[in-house]
């Protein structure tokens, strides 16, 4: 990891908590290096409508997500509001970034993958969260898998809106 590029590669060789908690932070990390550099104005962009989509918005939905399904699902905590969204706008994370505060909600962000970690610490893959989703258990191991997918495919429209913004490519 240096300070232009926030990732480490995960390892070749590794048990599997290792090898899902590597690619979760390698992911955490590409959503914040396709964030870099950026003022808070472009952080703020929609550059491909219709979509409501920009890259402060991921960062805010991600936070949400890790809270979810670390903090609610696996430790069984009651989360009535997000950080984002309220009963009358779910999609809060998304839509309400023209006046966000970029640096606190990236706060919020990275403190939410820090709960998450410790949330997720010296459990073995088989703890069952503590709350269902969609009337089923649900095993860390399937969260971690998950919250990879889940970066993976959000990273892939952090890839054509950092592009749309100021024409960076990259992996």
């Amino acid at each position: 990891m240096s300070e232009s590029n926030p990732r480490v590669d995960p390892p070749m060789v590794a048990d599997e908590a290792t090898t899902l908690t590597a690619f979760l932070d390698y992911h955490r990390g590409t959503l914040a290096l396709k964030c870099e550099g950026l003022t808070d104005d472009q952080l703020r962009l929609r550059p491909v409508p219709p979509s409501n989509l920009s890259l402060l918005g991921l960062v805010r939905h991600m936070a949400e997500v890790e809270q979810y399904w670390f903090q609610s699902v696996l430790l069984g905590q009651e989360i009535t509001e997000g950080h984002f969204w309220t009963e009358e706008n779910e999609d809060g994370d998304f839509d309400d970034v023209d006046t966000a505060d970029v640096a606190a909600d990236f706060a919020v962000w990275r403190a939410e993958v820090e709960a998450a970690r410790r949330a997720a610490a010296g459990l073995p893959l088989d703890t069952v969260g503590r709350k269902l989703r969609r009337g089923e258990p649900v095993t860390l191991r399937w969260i971690l898998a998950h919250l990879v997918e889940e970066y993976a495919r959000h990273n892939g429209h952090a890839d054509l809106l950092r592009e749309s913004v100021d024409g960076v490519t990259g992996e």
